[in-house]
């Protein structure tokens, strides 16, 4: 997908710039300038991408410059590709750092051959709870949606607390879910894109939270994390929330809530896989870069060195790290706020693992959740999520076609 020609290593001293949404990033930097003292990397603040950050590089790469590394969520690298803003890293050898991530986070970083950024971190996604009062109703912790749907009429029928919230109008996270239930949405090919929203597993996924929306099992008045959903819970009105691994530190602004949550793996649906992603970012080295072989260098480092990690947890807050086998030391132990469960080791880490593989973004992420939620709507006046899922598709479809986009239905 991009045409700039390979670039040799740099011959002298460098200065990489590195625009970025994290906060205090300079600081993990500065851990690689001074071990590195003829690649120094100077990092910008940015506004998050969707917020102002992205057109202020697709301006630069409009006018030939920019950065050499620049901070893109997973799910926004497509549209970075079509305009060929992006490296392919392949002709720079990253590939013989593939081992070193998650497989899942390596493979949407991956199109058609190339690889055109570095992951930068995560969110496996597990089940915050609240044991005191599923035991309460004398109730097991559940381990699979049919198992939290019959938990869940339980909350509803005592009428004192839901089990969840399904938030219809942030419809990232029912890809999610779709994709932890075995779905791929889109898939790249030499010819184009293949869509396949409209699967058995999303299908069972959107007849399900059909059901318990209808049913009154799960709340849609507000979304998790909203100033309505942390008073809630704090009234003793909210159980349990599937989310990712990043959600602990929201979860501590619930008030009075300390030792009173735990974490579990996320319930399972009956095909597919253990767990999911929500959220995530890479450093993706910009087509602009003179230097991409070092920005790339130092994006692995950043991305899978045990200081490089701890540093970004440190002073950035990162979600989940992408590396295969380090989680960052601040992780490793016990939390005060989750009753002293080390839950990173024992939930979120074997979550990565437990992750589909063949899920892959498409280049109007945004715009096709954007349809989704017009559609997921609608249920408030009598449509049903499964009817928006296939009116979604046929109008993403469009959408590709109009952009001048070669794309088709998958074989069923």
């Amino acid at each position: 997908m991009n045409t700039q020609p390979t670039l040799p290593p740099a011959d002298g001293p460098i200065r990489l710039t590195y625009w970025s949404w994290l906060k205090d990033l300079q600081k993990v930097a500065d851990v690689w300038n001074a071990q590195n003292p003829d690649v120094q990397v100077e990092v910008s603040w940015i506004q998050g991408g969707n917020a102002g950050g992205y057109q202020k590089l697709y301006s630069a790469l409009a006018a030939g410059s920019g950065p050499d590394l620049a901070q893109v969520e997973m799910r926004s690298l497509p549209e970075f590709m079509l305009v060929n803003g992006v490296t392919d890293l392949s002709r720079y050898g990253v590939q013989q750092y593939r081992d070193r991530y998650d497989e899942t986070l390596w493979n949407q970083v991956s199109f058609t051959g190339g690889v055109y950024a570095i992951p930068q971190d995560s969110g496996p996604v597990g089940m915050y709870y609240r044991p005191d009062l599923f035991e309460a109703r004398g109730l097991d912790i559940p381990a699979t949606r049919e198992e939290w749907f019959a938990a869940g009429e339980v909350f509803r029928d005592e009428g004192s607390a839901l089990i969840d919230v399904f938030p219809i109008s942030d419809t990232s996270g029912f890809a999610g879910y779709a994709g932890q239930a075995g779905a791929t949405w889109f898939r790249a090919d030499e010819d184009g894109w293949v869509i396949d929203m409209a699967d058995e597993a999303t299908l069972e996924v959107a007849r399900f939270f059909d059901r318990a929306i209808d049913e009154r099992i799960v709340g849609t008045s507000y979304n998790p994390y909203t100033p309505a959903w942390f008073a809630a819970a704090a009234r003793d009105e909210v159980a349990s929330l599937v989310s990712a691994s990043w959600g602990d530190a929201l979860m501590t602004g619930i008030s009075g809530a300390e030792g009173k949550w735990r974490v579990a793996p996320a319930p399972t649906w009956s095909t597919g896989f253990g767990s999911t992603y929500q959220g995530g970012s890479t450093a993706a080295v910009l087509a602009t870069s003179r230097h991409p072989k070092e920005a790339m260098e130092f994006a692995v480092w950043m991305t899978t060195s045990q200081e490089g990690i701890d540093a970004m947890i440190a002073n950035s807050g990162i979600g989940w790290s992408p590396a295969r086998d380090i989680i960052g030391t601040a992780r490793e132990g016990g939390s005060e706020f989750f009753g002293g469960q080390s839950y990173n080791t024992e939930v979120f880490q074997p979550a990565t693992q437990q992750q589909n593989p063949d899920w892959s973004w498409w280049p109007v992420t945004q715009q096709t959740f954007n349809i989704l939620a017009d559609g997921f709507r609608r249920k408030t006046s009598g449509g049903t999520l499964v009817d928006a899922i296939a009116t979604t598709e046929a109008q993403v479809i469009e959408v590709f076609r109009n952009k001048g986009l070669t794309i088709r239905k998958a074989d069923r």
